[in-house]
């Protein structure tokens, strides 16, 4: 057994027993203190005069002065002394006493004992104030804290098993909470929690307390903060204020992170989920029917009797739901593409290389230069997805996108059937695509008559030679105002593209190059 603490209620009863003439025996036997303490204390009684029963009895601190004892001088000093600030800010920092002496004997070949160090350690233990805080109270609907923990893995909708996270909204006043369990911590997920946690509130408090998780805080900082302009714009559509906790104080959020550890320690533990789906059902229940109604630690009542009355002064939901976009900036590809959530938006072809502003709700993608919207599109669907615009591309890409297969071949029926059957056949070339030849084939008509077009187009392939190199060279040369030559057989479907009639190639008054 250890030895017994000695109170000093326990010397002012040993005292007045002693000054009534009980033995040390007596007073051994009454339990206050064993006889050697008593013998010693009555020694010391006898020296101060306090056993003459016609004096007054000592108060506790003169009795405590006398039993103090002399602080014992150093009879040496600790070889540690040199380095003792530097130990104190390893011991600050949480350095353990065995890794502060691998550290000594590594940089600056310490070669003492671990026992010098763990006196060292213990001395500045003792000087170090203790730490110190204070409870903070809230009015009802003055504020709620908010924070992720983790949660089960679970399978997801593809069957991996993947790590899920819990999202806690504590009412500062009542305690009641709002727990959803979600895959990730996007800022999408952070947004969309906060307006379920609202709705489940039947109000918002005046101010959230965060910490400075990457979903709400860009940077954090003890004054300034900055915050995501998403959760920004958030506040200001249900009309609440950002508190976020200072950098390492996380006492400053005390009571969502015990609500954090309630969820896990008393929901969690021996319960089966199919999915995330039972997961927040089975949560929401245990919130109403078990967290709700217990007798809270602090408060001594059940968070769902102090709701009743937090509920009443909560500032009531905007009649119209805000709009929880997500924000980000991107930059604008050569291919008049910015990417956001894997899929690519177009905008103007002029804001290529700009980095620009995009807002993403659940419909929609609305992208900003500056403060001026520049293009909307609807929210791709699918990794990968493409929404494009055609007038925001360069000219001669629009050109070429507009001028499509179909657009050719009525084109070219427009311009003759000479030049109908050429550009078909350009078309119907199964090795080489040859749009853009068919494409400049057509443009021809811009520099030379319909005409002229058409009269090359047959010339070229009565030489069966149906290219659009051919087509220039007639025109060029003027060649297609010559008498028409007889126009040759064309060549069997199945006869190869380079096949040529030979009698043609010396029937031709042109020489094609």
């Amino acid at each position: 057994m250890g030895r017994r603490r000695i109170e000093m209620h326990h010397y002012r009863q040993a005292l007045m027993r002693m000054r009534q003439g009980d033995s040390d025996r007596d007073i051994a036997k009454s339990g206050l203190m064993c006889r050697t303490n008593a013998a010693g204390f009555r020694a010391l009684a006898q020296a101060q005069g306090w056993l003459d029963a016609a004096t007054a009895l000592p108060d506790d601190a003169t009795i405590a002065g006398a039993l103090a004892a002399p602080r014992r001088a150093l009879s040496t000093i600790s070889s540690l002394e040199p380095l003792r600030e530097r130990i104190a800010a390893w011991h600050a920092q949480g350095v353990s006493g065995v890794v502060i002496l691998a550290a000594l004997k590594r940089e600056h070949g310490y070669t003492g004992s671990y026992s010098a160090v763990r006196r060292l350690l213990a001395t500045l233990k003792r000087e170090t104030p203790p730490e110190t805080t204070v409870r903070l109270d809230f009015a009802p609907g003055e504020a709620a804290q908010v924070d992720f923990g983790a949660g089960p893995m679970l399978a997801d909708a593809a069957g991996v098993v993947r790590r899920t996270w819990a999202f806690v909204m504590t009412l500062c006043f009542s305690r009641h909470q709002y727990v959803e369990f979600v895959w990730d911590q996007t800022v999408a997920t952070w947004l969309g929690c906060h307006r379920r946690a609202f709705e489940w509130f039947c109000g918002v408090p005046a101010r959230v307390i965060i910490d400075n998780a990457k979903c709400a805080i860009v940077k954090a900082g003890q004054n300034d903060p900055e915050v995501q302009r998403s959760y920004a714009d958030a506040a200001c559509g249900y009309g609440f204020k950002i508190d976020p906790c200072p950098p390492h104080d996380p006492q400053k959020k005390g009571i969502v992170e015990s609500g954090v550890k309630y969820v896990k320690g008393n929901f969690l533990p021996l319960k089966a989920f199919r999915d995330l789906v039972d997961l927040n059902a089975q949560a929401r229940r245990w919130v109403m029917e078990e967290a709700g109604v217990r007798r809270h630690g602090t408060t001594g009542e059940a968070p769902l009797s102090r709701f009743e009355v937090e509920r009443a002064v909560l500032r009531p939901l905007p009649a119209i739901a805000p709009d929880l976009g997500v924000w980000k900036q991107a930059s604008v590809h050569r291919d008049c593409h910015l990417q956001f959530d894997r899929a690519f938006y177009s905008v103007p072809w002029t804001l290529v290389g700009k980095s620009l502003w995009l807002k993403a709700s659940d419909g929609m993608v609305t992208i900003y230069d500056e403060f001026r919207p520049v293009a909307a599109h609807g929210r791709a669907r699918r990794p990968g997805e493409r929404r494009t615009v055609r007038d925001h591309l360069p000219p001669d890409a629009r050109a070429f996108l507009a001028h499509d297969r179909e657009w050719c071949l009525t084109r070219a029926a427009a311009i003759g059937p000479a030049c109908a059957e050429l550009i078909e056949r350009l078309l119907a070339d199964r090795i080489v695509e040859r749009l853009r030849a068919a494409q400049n084939v057509l443009r021809l008509s811009k520099s030379y008559p319909a005409a002229r077009l058409e009269a090359a187009c047959t010339r070229a392939l009565a030489h069966d030679s149906p290219f659009y190199r051919t087509v220039k060279t007639i025109l060029a040369g003027g060649h297609d105002l010559d008498a028409a030559p007889a126009v040759t057989a064309s060549s069997p479907p199945h006869s190869g593209r380079f096949a040529r009639d030979a009698a043609s190639l010396f029937a031709a008054p042109v020489t094609v190059q």
